[in-house]
């Protein structure tokens, strides 16, 4: 049982790192699942082993690009001017990714004909007719000529702009869907939360493990403080706030230690 594979041994690990069975955890076991819930979805949205970077394809088919493109209109709000008033509309030009999805990077290039389409292509060309020259020199050249190629490739077929949030899971591609062939595949960089009914090694991360303990013992001390100071037989002395203050102090260091040990860092734009 120290090393939890599921919800339940989870859970029981918690209880028993709280003093279970010799002492009794006066917590609801439907306030510890809300709270093993919360844990989780701290986890998953901090903590880098919690998510996932995958690649998820999407074919685009003649209905849907029809339906994106022409989009449906709806109202989003209207303000009054004057004695007039002006409704602004939005369609709904996007696609829905999957609740698993937290974060797109982006969405490789739908056209890359400019450089490395076909056998017509620059890079094809270069290869072609210069290939014994570029043998006779070093790399460095190379590398130059191939970074001015990647130049002119992102001014002429730039990257594809997107609008992603989370919380509605829809993905707005800024692009004309009119030129966009049907049956073409969409290839999307994207960060995917880990399930931890399917990846049970979850259960047993070390950080997650405290993190819940310590929620439960935080609500432990909320459902006490307002016994406290009540004398039990035997002269025992109820202290629920004592309890609380001590699970919060371990939450704000178990907090800390993910922000600065376990969370990726930003990323800073330079230039």
């Amino acid at each position: 049982m120290a090393q939890p594979s599921s919800r339940s041994e989870l859970k029981e690990y918690c209880l028993k790192q709280l003093g279970k069975p010799v002492l009794e955890v006066n917590v609801d076991d439907d306030q510890i699942d809300d709270l093993i819930d919360d844990a989780l979805q701290y986890y998953n949205e901090r903590h880098y082993d919690g998510v996932e970077r995958v690649f998820l394809k999407h074919k685009i088919t003649a209905e849907e690009k029809e339906i994106i493109r022409t989009g449906v209109t709806t109202t989003t709000a209207t303000s009054s001017v004057g004695v007039s008033t002006v409704s602004y509309n939005e369609t709904t030009n996007f696609l829905k990714l999957p609740d698993t999805v937290i974060g797109v990077n982006g969405v490789f290039k739908m056209d890359s004909s400019t450089v490395s389409g076909d056998m017509f292509n620059l890079k094809y060309q270069l290869f072609l007719n210069d290939l014994h020259y570029y043998g006779a020199l070093d790399l460095l050249n190379y590398a130059m000529v191939k970074t001015h190629l990647e130049d002119i490739g992102r001014l002429l077929t730039p990257d594809v702009q997107l609008r992603f949030n989370k919380k509605q899971g829809r993905l707005y591609l800024d692009i004309d869907w009119a030129s966009v062939h049907e049956e073409s595949w969409l290839i999307l960089d994207c960060f995917r939360i880990v399930n931890p009914l399917e990846f049970t090694k979850v259960y047993n991360d070390w950080w997650l493990k405290k993190y819940s303990t310590a929620l439960i013992k935080k609500q432990w001390g909320m459902n006490m403080i307002k016994f406290n100071g009540v004398q039990l037989p035997g002269g025992i002395t109820l202290n629920g706030r004592q309890l609380y203050d001590d699970a919060v102090n371990e939450i704000t260091v178990l907090e800390e230690k993910l922000h600065t040990e376990y969370e990726m860092p930003p990323l800073d734009m330079i230039g």
